[in-house]
């Protein structure tokens, strides 16, 4: 320390003590939680990690103990000792669209019953963010990851595949899946689709959805219902994704003054549906009188909608539930377990077709 000479009278005042000096209360540790409950560093260790292992009592004076002292585990040591962060990675297009919400909101409680939790990425439909978020949490050492359908990058699948990580691809069936699949034919919702509007007598359909390749399965599914039925193919309109309610009204009224004599239209997505619905009611079009409408999801937006909306339901929360649960069954070393899961789907016909 340099000391001033300009003034030897003048008392120096005592130096603050610097940072590394300043006393700080010590984070609790976990032998902190073992005296404080009572029992051993190693049934710390088990309630913790293994909590069903233990018994009521001892997991209630840990837990106890645990609350009491504020004290948090260290997850990095105890993934580099058993080589597992207990961390799954889903990349989803976007949440903005509450079908990929719900199905989440499943796979995290389910994951988090198992003692694993969930990080989530959001790739906006784009294959290069997709790629980034992979890499990252691949980065991360999570030991499992969701994807929502197949990867947009041939490169991207090989890679997944040549890693051995346990990936589960939901919202569709792909003929050969990079592990596990939960999901359903979209290409057979937009068959049951078209044949419900052919059986109601409806001539001129519509198609309202986004430009991604589950929409574009549906539309397909519907071309080929509607050619069977000997109708002419639907009218399309596409928007980018994502398509979400405010992006209906325009979309359908361009539809609705081009095609002469359209009377039903299938929706990408029950929000889509509710916006053609709104905008029916701006323009004195009747539904189902004048035009049947049909969505997709079964959203409570759905039901809530006048007239109420016929739909192709889809189970949103056992998607999300059988994914995690085929994680957590790969996790606990389970090897023989099914590489496609069809959860199926409902055409729900209310008042609007």
């Amino acid at each position: 320390m340099v000391v001033s000479t300009a003034f030897p009278d003048v008392p120096r005042s005592k130096p603050a003590p610097s940072a590394a000096h300043v006393p700080t209360a010590s984070a609790p540790r976990m032998s902190d939680v073992a005296a404080a409950a009572g029992v051993s560093l190693v049934t710390v260790s088990r309630c913790i990690n293994h909590p069903g292992q233990v018994a009521p009592e001892t997991l209630a004076l840990v837990r106890a103990a645990v609350e009491r002292l504020g004290y948090v585990p260290n997850l990095t040591a105890g993934s580099l000792a058993s080589n597992r962060s207990r961390i799954v990675a889903a990349i989803v297009p976007t949440i903005a669209n509450s079908v990929f919400s719900e199905m989440v909101e499943a796979l995290t409680s389910t994951l988090s019953a198992g003692g694993y939790q969930l990080l989530l990425g959001q790739s906006f439909y784009r294959a290069e963010d997709e790629e980034r978020l992979v890499d990252a949490f691949l980065g991360r050492r999570v030991d499992g990851l969701v994807l929502t359908g197949t990867p947009r990058s041939e490169h991207l699948t090989a890679r997944l595949r040549r890693n051995g990580l346990p990936v589960v691809q939901t919202w569709e069936l792909p003929p050969r899946p990079i592990d596990m699949a939960v999901g359903f034919s979209n290409y057979d919702t937009g068959v049951a689709a078209g044949r419900y509007l052919a059986a109601k007598g409806r001539r001129r359909v519509g198609f309202l959805g986004s430009s991604e390749d589950r929409a574009a399965q549906r539309l397909a599914g519907l071309r080929a219902a509607l050619e069977q039925a000997g109708l002419p193919p639907p009218e399309v309109e596409t928007l980018p994704p994502p398509v979400l309610v405010d992006k209906a009204g325009p979309s359908f009224a361009a539809m609705w003054e081009r095609a002469a004599g359209l009377d039903a239209i299938f929706c990408n997505n029950d929000l889509l549906a509710a916006g053609v619905l709104f905008e029916c009611r701006r323009r004195g079009i009747r539904v189902p009188d004048d035009l049947a409408v049909v969505g997709f999801g079964d959203l409570p937006i759905g039901i809530a909608a006048y007239p109420a909306l016929s739909t192709i339901r889809i189970g949103l929360r056992g998607m999300g539930e059988m994914a995690g649960k085929l994680l957590l069954a790969r996790f606990a070393g389970k090897d023989t377990l099914p590489a496609l899961t069809d959860i199926g789907f409902e055409l729900v016909a209310r008042d609007s077709a």
